[in-house]
């Protein structure tokens, strides 16, 4: 048998080649999981484009390659178990969390729970074990059957848009909220994307505060259209906004013209964000920037202090609260917003992935992928 990888070059983006590898045998205590579907989004043209930087490039190495400049983008997906050396594992067994983009890869299950597993392989140990967990469809409270696409497409992304809103409330939208008797002020770049909207959905329930989306001129209406923004700008029409508002940037493209223009423009510009990076050859540009330093966001960081503060139960409760309440909007028949695009095959995941990485496309459309031709 063969496993197929979908490789990226990690230096040019848009170099990938598809590289068959003969599936060696397990040792014991592993697993080898065939990866049914994963979701793929700007999300994950940002875990490539900071892949050096935050070892997201670790996660899933090229193993036995001359080359190290190629790597797998890390993706969100479900699996089941083909083969199986552990014995609280069993074969057929489904399982959600993250993984490369290729047709089957092996784990090795430590820290077993009834509600799943680590990746225990000694190259992961070093990274955040938010992304080493692997949660058994049978039990996970977020898991529906008829929701899988949903879940690999948005649960992640939503999970990061929850921790942006929790991290902003936690630190008082940094002086921004009622400011100078005034309601504070959240701008949001590329409103239109998949983690802007969530985030926005969050923030739109908390008192005091106007939701501003910055987007493209072609995006405004669709981005009036959710209902979470009390303002929808085209990145034209900054000047609508007046420059003395207290305000925080979230920053979900990485257009580093826009963030200048941003930091220059609003004097009372009280915290910059820098969420995600999906204007690639732009990244890098937050040096000499007037006002707050642009700080890149954490998520993991986040759920770190919140385990903390509250306990991994609590926090668990209140994710699972806050994306019910999501996805009941999302997934409303009478409302549709989400129109999903299933691709089979190597041929079918390399266009997909061409046409995220250039950021084409209808923003309701998203994209689930397999290179298993028939799962």
């Amino acid at each position: 048998m063969t496993t197929l990888d979908f490789l990226v070059r990690k230096d040019q983006l848009a170099k990938t080649e598809l590289r068959g590898a003969p599936e060696l045998p397990l040792s014991d205590g592993e697993v080898r999981v065939r990866i049914d579907k994963f979701a793929l989004t700007a999300n994950n043209i940002t875990y490539a484009a900071f892949g050096e930087t935050m070892n997201y490039w670790s996660f899933f190495p090229v193993v036995a390659s001359e080359d190290p400049g190629w790597g797998r983008i890390p993706v969100w997906g479900f699996s089941t178990v083909e083969q199986s050396l552990h014995p609280a594992v069993a074969v057929g067994e489904r399982f959600y969390g993250y993984y490369p983009m290729s047709s089957s890869v092996v784990l090795q299950p430590t820290r077993l729970s009834s509600a799943g597993f680590a990746d225990g392989a000694a190259h992961r140990a070093a990274l955040h074990p938010v992304y080493n967990q692997y949660s058994r469809c049978s039990v996970d409270p977020f898991y529906t059957g008829d929701s899988e696409d949903t879940q690999a497409l948005l649960r992640p992304l939503f999970m990061t848009s929850w921790l942006i809103d929790d991290f902003l409330a936690d630190n008082d939208f940094f002086g921004a909220l009622g400011a100078h008797g005034q309601r504070g002020v959240m701008l949001l770049s590329s409103a239109s994307s998949k983690t802007a909207y969530g985030t926005a959905f969050q923030l739109a329930q908390r008192p005091g505060l106007d939701v501003v989306g910055l987007t493209s001129a072609a995006n405004v209406g669709f981005c009036d259209s959710l209902g979470c923004y009390q303002r929808v700008l085209s990145y034209e029409q900054l000047d609508q906004i007046e420059a003395a508002t207290p305000c925080v940037y979230i920053d979900f493209a990485g257009n580093a013209d826009l963030r200048r223009v941003i930091h220059t423009r609003f004097k009372n510009l009280r915290y910059s964000s820098s969420i995600g990076g999906t204007h690639v050859e732009q990244l890098g540009g937050a040096k000499d920037l007037p006002g707050p330093r642009a700080t890149l966001f954490f998520a993991p960081a986040q759920i770190k202090k919140r385990n903390t503060d509250w306990g991994a139960d609590q926090l668990g409760r209140r994710l699972l609260q806050a994306w019910q309440a999501f996805v009941a909007k999302v997934t409303d028949p009478a409302e549709p917003w989400l129109v999903v695009e299933r691709h089979q095959g190597p041929v079918a995941v390399e266009a997909a992935y061409r046409q995220v990485l250039a950021g084409r496309g209808d923003p309701r459309r998203a994209h689930m992928l397999s290179l298993n031709p028939h799962a």
